[in-house]
């Protein structure tokens, strides 16, 4: 009698698929079937079940199917009821799933309780452009303007407004450490971890960048926004549109690296350092281009729209900036082949569903952009909110109106809108990043392979085993990495 040593694999490779993807195409017993549906309902790789278990073995039915698939959903975008406006409105922000916040270059900012059923203004002031909004609680935000100089009409010299009263009252920021702010066009919230009387914890970080036409600033503060100070970004980027932190270390701006349209091309920074230090990861090689936004909906996965004001109608191919690699470097993804678009806002629900907004109308894949469909939530859309709800998952897209996409049973990998991790006791397990990083596990069997998947005892005792292993790894270990866990 032989011994063959069965080597399954840490999580990614799903060592119970490995021997799944047998049964698939073997006559099974009564015991193997009544097992296969056990594992289905244990706590093991069960996605990977699914996509093995084809025609009348797939578990999953229609309807689930159904619900569950943002595809089916991607084009049930409903206008929500909001001021009428002339132009493209730049941001929108929910702190829950019914307390949320939109403004406008008209100086308004308009506040929902239910959701975005019914909207409030709760500020107006003429001469402000509301370029960007975040709130850290339902309290305590910022508001950054985007200055005098650029737009036309616009006079507020104030770059920051904060509110500690969920936006009842703004109050001009006065505290801002360098060289004089223009404007601001973005924020991002991360949280910064410290020891809080013996114990890990997490403070929220506001970061805002700006602004279009220039002058580049880089800012950040500790305290709720009441003081700020501000960090040097290199001269080559002599504009910032948007910034996205994954952590309290490695983070991104969108930038451009000339002030005459004509003379630049779209940039993005990184930093592996909190800001202390960038550097230039991308760099479009066309003339009159930028970088508009960012989303990155895993740590190794972000997209970043591309913006074209080329008066050449032969140069019409329209591209997206993606990074597969945590934003080491970065590939270009053709978007669409039209001299009359002009991207803008962008935002993914996982590694491949996501949208980009644009004139005159948007785009969204299902596929991590291979391909791209039109999308129903209308015209310059700027800005759009992935919010994760008890339900399952809203999103919002700010742009000439406001549109609300509703996915119950969805999940997403971004953390909610302000930012969190919410802080949490130490869980006591040891962390790892990664699959590479997690024990392989050898099992001694008598027989072939073949033999072992049909003798019943053999093959429910080795699954078994591989069971108990599992849930034994995942009491030892905290997996860090949402897309590790998942698979896990």
């Amino acid at each position: 009698m032989t011994h063959n040593k069965l080597l399954m694999r840490r999580l990614h490779l799903a060592p119970s698929v490995l021997v799944l993807s047998l049964l698939v195409h073997l006559p099974r017993s009564h015991a193997q079937n009544s097992l296969l549906a056990d594992l289905s309902s244990a706590k093991v790789p069960t996605a990977p079940f699914k996509t093995l278990l084809s025609g009348q073995a797939r578990q999953q039915s229609a309807a689930d199917q159904e619900a569950s698939n943002p595809k089916s959903a991607a084009t049930q975008w409903t206008k929500l009821n909001t001021e009428a406006y002339p132009g493209k409105q730049d941001d929108i922000y929910f702190v829950d799933s019914k307390l949320g916040f939109y403004g406008n270059g008209a100086g308004k900012i308009f506040r929902t309780s239910d959701g975005g059923e019914t909207w409030q203004k709760v500020f107006e002031q003429k001469g402000t452009f509301v370029r960007c909004l975040a709130f850290t609680d339902e309290k305590h935000g910022v508001m950054g303007n985007v200055g005098p100089g650029y737009f036309p009409g616009v006079t507020d010299p104030e770059p920051l407004y904060r509110t500690e009263d969920g936006g009842t009252t703004w109050t001009a920021v006065t505290e801002i450490a360098g060289e004089p702010v223009v404007g601001l066009c973005a924020f991002d919230i991360v949280q910064v971890p410290f020891v809080n009387a013996g114990k890990l914890d997490y403070r929220p970080r506001i970061i805002g960048v700006g602004r279009v036409g220039g002058p580049a600033a880089y800012v950040w503060s500790d305290d709720l926004g009441k003081s700020w100070k501000q960090g040097k970004l290199p001269e080559i980027g002599v504009m910032a549109f948007d910034v996205k932190f994954l952590d309290d270390r490695r983070g991104f701006i969108a930038s451009a690296t000339h002030a005459d349209v004509s003379q630049s091309q779209a940039l993005i920074l990184a930093t592996e350092d909190g800001g202390t230090t960038w550097r230039e990861v991308y760099r479009s090689t066309r003339p009159f281009e930028l970088t508009w936004k960012l989303s990155f909906p895993t740590r190794e996965v972000g997209y970043c729209t591309i913006q074209s004001y080329n008066p050449d109608q032969t140069a019409s191919a329209r591209f997206v900036a993606k990074t597969t690699d945590g934003g080491k470097t970065w590939h270009e993804i053709p978007l669409v082949n039209d001299h009359r678009f002009r991207e803008f806002g962008i935002a993914f629900l996982d590694e491949n569903t996501g949208w980009v907004g644009a004139a005159p109308h948007g785009f969204s894949t299902t596929d991590g952009g291979q391909t791209w469909s039109k999308a129903e939530f209308g015209n310059a859309v700027n800005k759009i909110r992935v919010l994760p709800t008890s339900e399952g998952v809203a999103v919002y897209a700010i742009g000439l109106e406001v549109h609300r996409l509703q996915l119950p049973g969805a999940k997403t990998n971004k953390q909610p809108s302000h930012g969190s991790p919410e802080p949490k006791e130490p869980s006591g397990r040891i962390p790892v990043k990664t699959a590479d990083d997690l024990p392989l596990h050898t099992y001694k069997v008598s027989g072939t392979a073949l033999k072992i998947l049909n003798d019943s005892a053999k093959f429910q005792a080795l699954m078994k085993q591989r069971i108990a292993d599992l849930h034994n790894d995942l009491e030892k270990y905290e997996i860090l990495d949402a897309a590790t866990l998942r698979e896990y």
